[in-house]
């Protein structure tokens, strides 16, 4: 099948103003590659409802799966079920099940503040928290679940095998990199434009730096394996043709590993 986007939405004031770190996209991050699926894009909100609101009707019109984290609770700060509501236009509707668990757990303490965790956009399926037992929930491809992580974490894995379980690809995508060294990015930029346009299906990337004071710039390339392995050869024979490699060992391949950070070539804005 064709490429699944996954996105994140992160919410919440204490991440903005550094009272709370975010763990919630490294887990992420580890949980869909155990199932052979990337994170497209992540969007930190704080708790402003307008802000949350539009955030929500923009990743609504996506073709995408979104996990959202936080806002889920019974204080007056916790908007995300209303935020999507709103930005589907649907009604908050009480959920039967949600307030059967509720009841199930608090008692007579389950009114009047707590049940108000169980309204939710209508059409909502729940999502189970196997730590306490209150869960989250599943709306138009959004999956809403706490923002404390020790929750958060396992709820994610039960989406992705309840609901994502058919859209993990068949192969994961080979990446191969090359390390070379005596090159400022700058003079990459028309090759690595080159690249772009003959294997748009595959992602080229590149990862400025510098070492003992030479410029030295990480390449790689990512995708289906036959064609990547077509087109890092091209890259290499392109390099060798260009003259950008004075010398054997300013070039070198680089064992298979992740390159974290690295950004895709059409976002570099700052070539050195």
């Amino acid at each position: 099948m064709g490429r699944v986007e996954i996105g994140a939405v992160i919410i919440g004031d204490e991440i903005l103003s550094g009272k709370r770190r975010d763990r919630h996209q490294a887990a992420l991050i580890d949980s869909l590659a155990a199932q052979g699926l990337e994170l497209a894009w992540l969007r930190i909100v704080g708790d402003d409802a307008q802000l949350l609101t539009g955030t929500f009707r923009e990743t609504l019109q996506r073709d995408a799966f979104v996990f959202s984290f936080g806002g889920i609770g019974a204080t007056p700060d916790d908007r995300t079920r209303a935020c999507i509501a709103r930005a589907l236009g649907r009604p908050l509707v009480r959920n039967p099940e949600f307030v059967a668990l509720l009841e199930a757990r608090f008692g007579e303490e389950a009114y009047p503040n707590r049940v108000r965790m169980a309204e939710l956009p209508e059409g909502s399926t729940l999502i189970p928290n196997p730590v306490n037992g209150i869960p989250g929930f599943a709306c138009e491809r959004h999956f809403c679940v706490p923002g404390f992580p020790a929750m958060a974490e396992p709820m994610v894995r039960w989406v992705l095998h309840s609901h994502l379980a058919g859209v993990a690809p068949a192969q994961r995508p080979a990446e191969m990199n090359l390390r070379l060294s005596g090159v400022p990015e700058s003079r990459l930029v028309p090759l690595l434009e080159m690249m772009e346009a003959r294997y748009p299906d595959l992602r080229i990337s590149s990862l400025p730096g510098f070492h003992d004071g030479r410029p030295r710039v990480e390449l790689g390339v990512r995708g289906e394996a036959s064609r990547a392995a077509t087109a890092f050869q091209m890259l290499q024979r392109h390099l060798l043709e260009a003259g950008l490699i004075a010398r054997p060992e300013d070039l070198e391949i680089l064992p298979p590993r992740a390159m974290a950070g690295a950004t895709r070539v059409s976002g570099t804005g700052n070539a050195v």
